[in-house]
């Protein structure tokens, strides 16, 4: 019921931002390639802090 106060993890922030930039990137692949390699880029970093923080939690 109160679920919109709920404060997200920081799995959930980082998996937000993952979606938002491959979302970016998909879009700029119509257009620039050079910036949405860019954004892919910065996607998979994401990706790996994600991962990191995966096998860190018990």
């Amino acid at each position: 019921m109160l679920s919109i106060f709920k404060k997200k993890s920081k799995i959930e922030v980082l998996r937000q931002k993952h979606k938002k930039l491959l979302e970016e990137a998909f879009q700029l692949s119509k257009i620039d390639r050079q910036k949405s390699d860019h954004k892919y880029a910065e996607a998979e970093a994401v990706a790996n802090e994600l991962e990191a923080m995966k096998t860190k939690a018990p």
